[in-house]
């Protein structure tokens, strides 16, 4: 089930304008999980039924054939500067350590920092600009020192 920029909108609008804490829509190929700050400030994070160990307690990167990626951690829009006009948290050469913002990812109106999660140099930036991204997306490549 894909949807649009515009569908997830709609959704987060919707969700931000009722009383719900947490919403976890998983179907064959879609899982939509979205979470607002009282939830995330007790710590309830609820494990579907085979659901593996939630992955925002990893590190967010994974390794592939060239080097390795710094992944979305939540579904949101990307932001690669803190504000219109500044300069980019990190670009194309910039070594980074683990605690490193890389960028900012918004969902329902909070700023969520990114942390690079591993030591290297970024070498590719794979996400646009304030473009949506969502779960596990490869937003940068990086060669690990």
């Amino acid at each position: 089930m894909a949807l649009s920029d515009d569908d997830v909108r709609e959704v987060l609008r919707l969700i931000d304008e009722s009383d719900l804490d947490e919403l976890l829509i998983e179907t064959d190929g879609f899982s939509l999980h979205v979470l607002r700050g009282a939830a995330e400030a007790t710590g309830h994070r609820p494990q579907a039924t085979g659901q593996t160990p939630d992955t925002r307690d990893s590190i967010p990167d994974t390794q592939s054939s060239n080097g390795a990626t710094i992944d979305a951690p939540m579904l949101g829009t990307f932001y690669r500067a803190e504000a219109p006009g500044a300069s980019p948290f990190v670009d194309v050469g910039t070594r980074v350590s683990p605690d490193t913002t890389v960028c900012l990812i918004e969902v329902m109106k909070m700023m969520n920092s990114i942390p690079a999660g591993i030591e290297g140099t970024i070498v590719e930036v794979c996400a646009d600009n304030a473009a949506l991204v969502e779960f596990g997306q490869p937003l940068f490549r990086i060669e690990p020192a």
